[in-house]
């Protein structure tokens, strides 16, 4: 699965423990170049030398709930690059005081909040990323088992997850015409930062390693190593799906005989 000659777009490093690093490092390994976003100094702080570690001195200032930084930002890609070939929508967010109680107290703001970062702005630089790509390309985003299945202290993110994948279907029909494949990653819990902010994260952490049926929650590798296939001729049959990479987790009824 070789990605020498391709130039990948990762959006949503956060630090050395993101997926969306575990997914730069394995895009790096198979020989891709790559760009990166970040929102803010203080995340570019963070995100330059990670760039560097991989060879990379592109980064670029976006943030998804501004069309003129979005617009700035595939501006210095096609500026640059001239084209792209694969781009990583690893963006999600909601108040960290609604990912637990009740989702029936969801609010009204917080609720277009996590729906317009973790869902529409993949429609947002799908759109922008589209002329990039003439000769065709790989979106990937990331999702999570709470989008189909009630998990405790997801709440709103999970309704925003289930329209991020139905949004990735809506995408794989509309730009598969022109060799643009569309799909999502769907990990078990993961230690990153995103994820400690779900409440339980840890006790939900455990609870999957010791159920799945390979008894493991996924790695940074594993993530990365699905990503370098779905951006690779090896995946270019592939569009519209959501992949698992949960161990297994996601097939269970019920837990283990011995977790009962």
């Amino acid at each position: 699965m070789n990605l020498q000659g391709k130039r990948a777009l990762v959006m949503g490093v956060a630090n050395s423990h993101s997926i969306a690093w575990g997914i730069a490092k394995a895009l790096h390994e198979a020989g891709a170049e790559l760009a990166f976003t970040y929102q803010g100094e203080a995340f570019g702080k963070r995100v330059a030398p990670l760039a560097a570690s991989v060879g990379s001195d592109f980064l670029v200032d976006a943030d998804v709930t501004d069309d003129a930084s979005l617009d700035r930002a595939f501006d210095q890609v096609a500026e640059r690059w001239g084209g792209l070939d694969i781009l990583i929508h690893a963006i999600a967010f909601s108040s960290k005081d609604e990912l637990q109680g009740r989702f029936i107290n969801t609010s009204r703001e917080n609720f277009k909040t996590s729906m317009v970062i973790s869902c529409y702005s993949l429609i947002e630089v799908a759109r922008r990323a589209r002329p990039l790509m003439p000769q065709g390309g790989s979106i990937i985003t990331l999702t999570y088992q709470g989008s189909n299945r009630v998990t405790p202290h997801y709440n709103v993110m999970g309704v925003a997850k289930a329209a991020l994948e139905s949004a990735v279907r809506y995408l794989a029909n509309d730009l598969g015409p022109e060799g643009i494949r569309v799909n999502a990653i769907s990990p078990g819990p993961m230690k990153t930062l995103a994820g400690a902010a779900i409440g339980g994260a840890r006790a939900t952490f455990r609870h999957t390693e010791a159920n799945s049926p390979l008894r493991a929650n996924a790695t940074l590798e594993a993530i990365g190593g699905t990503a370098v296939w779905l951006s690779s001729e090896a995946g270019s049959c592939t569009t519209g799906e959501v992949v698992r990479v949960d161990g297994g987790f996601h097939v269970l009824g019920m837990p283990q005989a011995d977790q009962l």
